[in-house]
């Protein structure tokens, strides 16, 4: 049957009228950025920088490069990290079946239960003694520790699909479980790779609970403790600090952008079996 063209248009208009919605922070965050001082406290607001400024993205430029070089390090550290330990775990579960497999696919799930300021407490009693605080080693293992259940839920509902066959005329060519692993399953799960990539690069990117806990007041900290810092240091430069924010919001807005089709098939995998 043919959809009613009426129907169809209220449809698309209802969809691009809550998509306005969902979108007009981002809009008015950009908007700010670009506003002249003296026109910050206009009444009514401009809806448009018809004067616009870069004042704002010069300040970023000179005064937030490091927080976001710092990010970067720490978000690639935490994808390293997270696909090192989750792949693995997740091909052990799925294909090796090891005894109390499934209890620990279950507290995989409930790690993610935990509220993050507790595990920022309990890192900070462990780093305290280690050494390791303020420190960027440290954060990232504390953010992969956010990403790491989730990556091994998604590794394993994938490769749990991947069909035993192969892996078997895998084993009779003599591989071992490394070698198959490597050569065989890895290859094949690129997707959920770039998914579980993905998100533990936006989680370690956007985290401020372990960063304010675990680095505040080190050498080294990430753009989320700069904005914080830019608030309280110069809370009447509205420009700057929505710029600040529109420089922090574009990596991973490019990353997803760039990922997005990886992204679609790697979290449907192990969604449907034959």
């Amino acid at each position: 049957m043919n959809r009613s063209p009426s129907r169809s248009w209220w449809k698309t208009a209802v969809g691009l009228l809550l998509t306005a919605i969902m979108l007009f922070p981002v809009y008015w965050m950009l908007n700010v950025s670009l506003t002249r001082d003296q026109d910050m406290r206009k009444s009514p607001p401009d809806l448009l920088p018809l004067n616009g400024t870069l004042a704002g993205y010069r300040t970023v430029l000179d005064e937030q490069l490091p927080y976001l070089a710092t990010s970067l390090v720490i978000g690639l550290g935490t994808v390293v990290l997270t696909v090192a330990l989750a792949a693995p775990a997740g091909y052990a579960l799925a294909k090796l079946r090891p005894r109390g497999g499934g209890l620990l696919a279950f507290l995989f799930l409930a790690a993610q239960m935990i509220p993050g300021i507790i595990m920022a407490m309990g890192f900070y009693a462990i780093y305290l003694q280690l050494g390791l605080l303020r420190s960027v080693p440290g954060l990232i293992v504390a953010d992969s520790t956010l990403a790491v259940p989730f990556a091994v839920l998604i590794f394993t509902a994938f490769m749990s699909g991947i069909p035993g066959e192969l892996l078997q005329a895998a084993k009779t060519d003599g591989a071992g479980a490394l070698r198959t692993f490597w050569s065989v399953v890895l290859p094949m799960s690129r997707n959920t790779v770039v998914t579980v990539s993905l998100f533990a690069f936006l989680w370690s990117w956007s985290d401020f609970v372990f960063a304010g806990t675990l680095v505040n007041g080190g050498a080294h900290e990430p753009i989320t403790l700069g904005i914080y810092h830019y608030i309280g240091n110069n809370n009447q430069e509205w420009n700057a600090i929505m710029a600040t924010a529109v420089v922090a919001s574009l990596p991973a807005a490019v990353i997803l952008v760039l990922a997005q089709r990886y992204v679609a098939a790697g979290v449907t995998a192990g969604a449907v079996k034959d």
